[in-house]
């Protein structure tokens, strides 16, 4: 697994070794976190190998997820070319070994981000999105993009079991508590009693997916058969950014003020995933409701602030 101590990688890698499989697990450290796997370090099923897959690699596996790239606009914004890099050089590699190990299922993680600020709500996997190529963001939204294409490519020509995902947005613990997205910043300055950050008027929707629901769902979609995706997973519950806001302050009973700041160059004003696919062919839907999810959140942010 690539990007196995990322924030969803280390729950997929902890949900795998207690499904009885043997994981190695490669990461650069970039924005994964060693915390995340000291659990797993001791487990004699767990391997970590530390290596940048822009630069190819070899071990032998029965499957490989492909879950490396920074997912946090702060991070990929500082490092636009290494995203890209990352992003494309990751996938090639990542095929290429699953060619050399005579075609071995590969599972793509890539994001709701494909769909740019959509202009079909909500968004279904044949809608072909709204992205700026040239923006701030173009370097991991076209970056997943370009990661898509190279998949669906290898599959046509060599033959390689694929599984698209796309993402939407996911929280939980092992969130970094200063990559820049809304949970994990609402969280952090309610629970330090900063001013909590709104970009734009807070009317921007997000649908939130706890992580436990979303690595199921990554399970679900490697051990399908013949069906490549991609396929959307995320919550269909929508809550404005101002709502969100106050959920957090009342749970932490935080004195927080808001303040409002202009919003961020193509960020979308609204994202919500039409999961009708996931449901009918992966038998996955969320079980965990936003306030359930936020609890055990906030919980673990108390501990690592």
């Amino acid at each position: 697994m690539t990007g196995g101590a990322g924030f969803i990688g280390s729950h997929l890698c902890q949900f795998l070794l207690e499904k009885g499989h043997q994981i190695i697990c490669l990461d650069n450290f970039f924005t994964g976190q060693k915390r995340n796997i000291d659990q797993l370090l001791t487990n004699k099923n767990f391997e970590l190998l530390e290596h940048d897959i822009t630069k190819s690699f070899d071990v032998k596996v029965d499957q490989i997820y492909n879950l490396a790239c920074p997912a946090s606009p702060v991070y990929y914004q500082k490092t636009p070319i290494k995203t890209v890099q990352t992003n494309v050089l990751g996938a090639i590699n990542c095929l290429e070994l699953s060619k050399k190990l005579g075609g071995v299922k590969v599972l793509q993680a890539s994001t709701s981000e494909v769909y740019g600020d959509p202009q079909i709500h909500p968004q279904p996997e044949n809608y072909n999105g709204n992205v700026n190529p040239t923006g701030p963001r173009a370097c991991y939204d076209e970056g997943k993009r370009c990661a898509e294409t190279l998949f669906f490519d290898y599959y046509r020509e060599a033959k390689i079991p694929i599984k698209v995902v796309r993402i939407f947005n996911t929280y939980g613990p092992n969130m970094s508590w200063d990559d820049g997205r809304v949970v994990s910043n609402f969280i952090t300055q309610a629970l330090k009693g900063q001013d909590i950050t709104i970009y734009g008027e807070g009317n921007q929707t997000r649908s939130f997916c706890y992580v436990s629901d979303m690595v199921l769902g990554l399970y679900k979609m490697m051990a399908s058969d013949s069906w490549t995706g991609p396929v959307n997973l995320g919550n269909p519950g929508e809550f404005t950014v101002k709502e969100l806001s106050d959920k957090i302050i009342s749970k932490t009973k935080s004195q927080s003020k808001i303040v409002y700041r202009p919003l961020p160059a193509d960020d979308p004003k609204q994202r919500r995933p039409d999961i009708s696919l996931a449901k009918q062919n992966l038998n996955w839907q969320p079980t965990i409701p936003l306030d359930e999810g936020l609890d055990k959140t906030i919980e673990y942010f108390k501990k690592v602030i």
